[in-house]
């Protein structure tokens, strides 16, 4: 993997914090003259990441190991003299050290687990990567759901035969291994969806933190990757998906999308007693990520938490007006 200090002119000192200082060539982006009072940092990871940041014009840059360059990472590295042969080098011998499965950081064990069978992705997949021009269209496409691509391991065949190159392939893991898939096609045909998944499947287990007490339960994957949550992926939740939801020993708030398979998912949490949420949203807010791409993720997770409903009285009353 490279060793990116090597490529630092001038290089100063390390800081305790772990920051080294350099003449901030970055400066050069913005049109101004090159920066000369070590304005330029970087700080290394054990794991071979790295992050940069100019202090003079704020430009900044970072990398992880199994995922390929960013375009600020690449831009950074050709400023420090790298030539395009070892960008690319580095770029793909990345995608060589990670598995897909360990792109997601979270590690979660519940303390049940279902016997979900090891998948294979179908061949051909390319991890989203915004510096490919080629890559642009499912980019603009995440953007604009307000869905953070780089925050999660979409993949794509942008030379894919009929509609495969017109689709997002979203892996599904559970205890960080991968057990499906599904493909969100982005023309006008139908189905927009079609999952690869397995019976009691949940998406979104590995996307949790030990520390949270709560967990947000939703119908589709782009609204549980939107809040951090929990996707059934269908209007109904299994009995399998119940102890699996269970296993991890959090409080359950549901979040139903806004239409009748919502009012069929409010009934099955009124039977499981779990609490629901219904959140004061505009009337053409469908659900979690329409939500999130409006007012944005933190105020849409605040106003998922501040409207929830225990009293199975007062839920059934809610699903009334808002289904």
């Amino acid at each position: 993997m490279l060793d990116i200090i090597s490529f630092i002119p001038g290089r100063k000192k390390q800081s305790p914090s772990g920051w080294v200082s350099f003449n901030a060539v970055c400066c050069h982006h913005r049109g101004n003259s090159q920066d000369k009072r070590g304005r330029g940092g970087i700080k290394t990871e054990s794991d071979g990441s790295w992050v940069h940041h100019c202090f003079n014009c704020g430009f900044k840059a970072n990398f992880t190991p199994g995922r390929p360059l960013s375009r600020n990472a690449k831009q950074l590295l050709q400023w420090l003299g790298v030539d395009e042969l070892t960008i690319e080098r580095v770029s793909l011998e990345s995608l060589r050290h990670k598995s897909i499965t360990d792109l997601l950081s979270s590690k979660v064990v519940s303390r049940w687990q279902p016997n979900f069978k090891k998948q294979q992705l179908p061949d051909g997949l390319q991890l989203i990567d915004d510096s490919d021009i080629g890559h642009k269209k499912y980019v603009d496409y995440l953007v604009g759901r307000s869905v953070e691509y780089d925050k999660y391991p979409f993949m794509v065949i942008p030379n894919g035969p009929g509609r495969e190159k017109n689709k997002i392939v979203i892996p599904f893991t559970h205890a960080n291994q991968l057990v499906g898939y599904c493909s969100r096609y982005l023309d006008n045909r139908t189905p927009k969806y079609i999952n690869h998944t397995q019976p009691g499947y949940v998406f979104g287990t590995d996307l949790q933190k030990p520390e949270w007490d709560i967990v947000f339960v939703v119908e589709g994957v782009f609204d549980a990757i939107a809040i951090n949550g929990l996707a059934i992926l269908h209007g109904d939740i299994s009995e399998k998906q119940v102890d699996l939801i269970k296993a991890l020993d959090k409080r359950v708030i549901v979040v139903p999308d806004r239409d009748k398979a919502g009012g069929k998912l409010i009934t099955r949490a009124i039977e499981l007693g779990w609490a629901v949420s219904f959140p004061d949203w505009d009337n053409d807010i469908k659900d979690a990520n329409d939500a999130v791409h409006r007012y944005g993720k933190l105020a849409t997770i605040i106003s998922i938490v501040d409207s929830v409903e225990t009293s199975k009285i007062k839920i059934k009353l809610r699903r009334k007006k808002s289904c």
